[in-house]
């Protein structure tokens, strides 16, 4: 634990000797050696850190972390899959004017895709109005004919949201991607705060930091918002794919945070369309399912014949309304990433409103014209694969071999609508401590939305970090790893 008595005169800026600006927006200094009014709390608080006290800090918040055992999968390595999730000592502050304007852009984002995938799944008006062609919705593999005319409950599709936000080189957050299946990290945000606390107790106190440890019972308190009518004690669970999970350890403390049921697809049954959970005691009624695996595996008798993480008859029990799913069946067709082109039409189309928040350049690779000008210029974008997630499926044009842009040119030219690409933008950097010296790092930031009665954004998020030098990367599976996020109160 450091408090600032501990602190001491000598040995002040060592750590700091290695900072280097480098061109991208910096979280912590508008020029060197002049650090931003939110961040000289903990500027000063550095300059009288020796390294060795800054590392027994990080050794201390490493064994917290091992102790609760927050862990993280990598699947198809060959150093073991199960890693303790990499985490950064320094937190990134976010001021309380910046957090207003995130929190009033993503209300408004998250507002109209929810109306968009009512209105795909139903009357279909944006479609006939030409404002998104049916040829990209309809291809979108997480498209769910299934769903056409299922009345959802509150006409909420999307519970839970993981929007990550940029800062580009101007300073202004704008939006990389959705998360609208079953977004992860929640979990890493909310026990990273837990350890930042007992590390940095005082300058925690002294910056004023919002709050977040309310998130798992705002989450419990929007899922039973979507209970089945007349059930006003519904029974919540979890449903999780089961321990061999990337994200496993995230499913058991949310669940133990709620109070509530982690369960596997073995312990669901279905009779005459109701949901029961099998307990000791006998059967007991399930009323709303906080999903944590994808539609293809939810009922092998309409989706994945050979999947066993669901149960046989899910999806009749929740068609005829027996049953809620937070998220609904089908909101892939919103983080499809070739809809990202289609967002700003979007929120004009049902709120006529602009834009709070700028998306990045999204380009379709399924347009010629825009397939032939990036195929040119692959080291200048960043091509994604519109359904993967994680990092994979990814070039990052300016840091690839002429041979990766080459095989990247013949999968965009096999199959187009699977692609699409954006400008190479400098991530903002903020400070982290790496190797005993303290380091600009790239970051992005996920904020989550719960989205139920009313739409409730946590002050804060998971701030990822792309932990190797130079690196865009922040997926902890491609290498990165998290920080604690900081809203500030005024």
């Amino acid at each position: 634990m450091i408090t600032e008595a501990d602190t001491s005169e000598r040995g002040g800026a060592e750590a700091l000797q290695r900072y280097e600006l480098n061109g991208a927006y910096d979280e912590m200094f508008s020029a060197a050696d002049h650090p931003r009014k939110q961040y000289r709390p903990l500027h000063n608080l550095l300059l009288n850190l020796g390294p060795d006290e800054l590392r027994r800090s990080k050794n201390e918040a490493d064994q917290s972390f091992f102790n609760q055992g927050i862990t993280f999968t990598v699947y198809g390595s060959d150093k073991g899959t199960e890693r303790i999730f990499p985490h950064d000592l320094l937190p990134r502050i976010i001021t309380a004017a910046e957090w207003e304007k995130i929190e009033r852009g993503l209300t408004q984002r998250i507002t109209a895709l929810n109306l968009f995938l009512k209105d795909v799944y139903h009357e279909g008006k944006i479609i006939e109005d030409g404002v998104v062609p049916g040829s990209i919705v309809y291809t979108c593999k997480h498209y769910r004919r299934e769903m056409r005319n299922v009345k959802v409950p509150r006409d909420v599709y999307i519970t839970v949201v993981g929007t990550d936000l940029i800062r580009n080189p101007d300073g202004n957050f704008v939006v990389l991607e959705d998360n609208l299946r079953v977004p992860s990290g929640v979990s890493y945000m909310l026990t990273s705060r837990r350890v930042m606390k007992q590390i940095f107790p005082a300058l925690f106190q002294k910056c004023r930091v919002r709050p977040i440890e309310q998130y798992s019972q705002e989450l419990l308190s929007t899922l039973r918002s979507l209970a089945p009518e007349g059930r006003s004690e519904p029974t919540v669970v979890l449903l999780t794919p089961g321990s061999y999970n990337s994200a496993y350890f995230e499913h058991t403390y949310l669940a133990r945070q709620m109070g509530i049921e982690l369960v596997e697809g073995r312990d669901l049954v279905v009779h005459d369309n109701i949901v029961y959970m099998r307990t000791t005691f006998g059967l007991q009624r399930v009323d709303v399912i906080y999903r944590r695996i994808d539609d293809d595996y939810l009922d092998p008798l309409v989706f994945e014949s050979g999947s066993s993480l669901g149960a046989v008859g899910l999806f009749n029990a929740y068609r005829v309304g027996n049953v809620a799913f937070g998220n609904a069946l089908g909101t892939g067709v919103a983080d499809d990433k070739a809809i990202y082109a289609f967002v700003p039409k979007i929120i004009r189309y049902y709120l006529d409103q602009d834009p709070i928040l700028e998306g990045v350049e999204t380009l379709l690779m399924s347009d010629p014209g825009q397939r032939d000008h990036v195929c040119q210029r692959l080291d200048e974008y960043v091509v994604k694969a519109v359904g993967e997630s994680g990092g994979y499926g990814m070039l990052i044009g300016p840091h690839s071999t002429e041979q990766e842009r080459s095989d990247f040119r013949q999968k965009i030219y096999a199959q187009p609508r699977n692609y699409i690409a954006q400008p190479t933008i400098n991530l903002s950097t903020a400070p982290c401590f790496v190797e005993g010296s303290i380091e600009p790092r790239h970051v992005d930031l996920r904020p989550y939305v719960l989205y139920g009665e009313k739409i409730t954004i946590i002050p804060g998020g998971l701030t990822r970090v792309a932990l190797r030098k130079g690196s865009l990367v922040v997926n902890s599976s491609q290498g990165g790893g998290s920080k604690d996020t900081w809203v500030l109160q005024n």
